[in-house]
């Protein structure tokens, strides 16, 4: 018989060891539960990694592009999410001016890291890029340019025989004129400088202010417009000193104290103003006037067409902007889709009716507003008489030498031919000095 002081002992005993076999089977039970949940997190932390592997997979490309507030938004609202669906490609566009462009590239490239894909760039802008040799040779895509785009375009993007640059946005000024104003004194707009002089003088007398401006700011939108009147005078502007630029000085010359004070501040932006509010009955600017004054401002007497012309003939500066593909890109072959969807008409046509940009094709003006048609038969016709204003490296002392020659001639007076000839010999000097390109 066991003691009872031993039963208490062993009965003591028992219970701690059921307890600890206890204790130990739920340990065990929860280890395999931990197991079990550890490789559930396992496998979730697996998809997550297989998710982002293929998220990696998902290409994007890097865009630089220089817009205003309502282009980004038809660009990030329209453009941008109807290529990503149709071709898979993402693409992270970057607002850049167009000054900081060529510098950016170029900094990239030297430090053999290459992060942008693509760019879109001003004609006007280009030669920076190409004699830093900063862009690809798109030569080899050639065809991939509709043939109804305008043969302009692509020779503004075309330097010694070789395609650098794809078309994508023309630009041209129009003349916008106000036709009740124009009514009231039974005109009609002019079509030739006769005609321009004349109704600047009329305006001038009835008013006792001048009611037609040009861009006179002695600003980057003067040097367009001087180009226009050298041109239509068939000079040469990178000449300045010929037959035709001094016909154009003493044209402008004659005119300018007859033309609207205005004429001393405008420019792309203060133009519009001056056409709306009615300070300006006839003035020149680039077609996003169409939707700022009539649709957006309801000046719906504000007209529009091509222009006048010259002694010689009617011409405009082509300008607008052409895609790039930096020297090194990532991802080249999708940015050439990016581009053709660009170029694609049906992206053209939402350009052209959300933005009031001239299309880069003559078959995209499908979905043009029955109001707007007009002013795009004006833009078109423009375009029709458009001319590249031409690439040079030496550009910056073209631009001051016109510039300048402006001044002096035009606002101050200045005899012409003797003037033109001395910044003629500033502009030769700086071409020779770049060695002739």
């Amino acid at each position: 018989m066991m003691r009872k002081e031993n039963w208490r002992s062993w009965k003591k005993g028992t219970v701690i060891l059921f307890s600890l076999l206890l204790v130990a089977s739920l340990l065990l039970a929860g280890c395999g539960k931990t197991e079990d949940q550890g490789s559930a997190s396992n496998n979730a932390t697996l998809g997550e990694q297989k998710s982002e592997s293929q998220k990696s997979e998902t290409k994007t490309i890097r865009v630089l592009m220089g817009l205003g507030e309502n282009e980004w938004e038809v660009m990030r609202n329209d453009v941008l999410p109807a290529f990503e669906s149709k071709t898979g490609i993402k693409v992270e566009a970057i607002q850049v001016e167009a000054g900081d462009v060529a510098n950016k590239l170029e900094a990239q490239i030297k430090a053999n890291k290459v992060e942008i894909d693509l760019i879109t760039q001003d004609v006007n802008a280009l030669s920076g890029l190409v004699a830093r040799d900063l862009v690809e040779d798109l030569s080899a895509y050639q065809s991939e340019i509709p043939e109804t785009v305008i043969q302009g375009m692509v020779d503004a993007g075309t330097f010694n025989g070789k395609l650098l640059f794809l078309p994508y946005r023309p630009n041209v000024e129009i003349a916008y004129y106000n036709e009740n104003k124009y009514a009231e004194y039974g005109l009609q707009p002019p079509k030739t400088w006769d005609d321009l002089l004349k109704q600047a003088k009329f305006f001038k007398e009835k008013e006792g202010i001048g009611r037609i401006a040009i861009k006179g700011n002695l600003e980057g939108d003067n040097v367009l417009h001087i180009f226009d009147f050298i041109k239509s005078a068939g000079g040469d502007p990178y000449v300045l000193n010929d037959e035709g630029s001094v016909r154009a000085f003493e044209f402008l010359q004659e005119l300018w104290p007859y033309l609207s004070p205005d004429s001393k501040k405008a420019n792309w932006n203060f133009m519009n103003q001056f056409i709306a509010t009615d300070s300006v009955y006839l003035g020149q600017n680039w077609p996003f006037g169409i939707n700022v004054i009539v649709k957006d401002g309801g000046k719906k007497e504000i007209k529009a067409y091509s222009g006048w012309a010259g002694p010689v003939k009617e011409s405009h500066a082509l300008g607008g902007e052409v895609i790039g593909i930096p020297k090194g890109s990532p991802n080249k072959e999708a940015a050439i889709e990016f581009a053709k969807f660009l170029m694609s008409k049906d992206i053209q046509e939402i350009l052209v009716s959300k933005l009031a940009w001239p299309a880069v094709r003559s078959d995209a003006y499908g979905k043009v507003e029955e109001w707007q048609k007009p002013y795009f038969d004006a833009v078109k016709n423009a375009l029709e008489k458009a001319e590249p204003r031409g690439n040079v490296s030496y550009w910056d002392d073209v631009q001051k030498a016109i510039l300048d020659a402006f001044r002096d001639v035009v606002i101050n007076g200045a005899e012409v031919k003797p003037t033109l000839d001395k910044y003629a010999n500033q502009i030769a000097e700086a071409k020779t000095k770049a060695g002739g390109k």
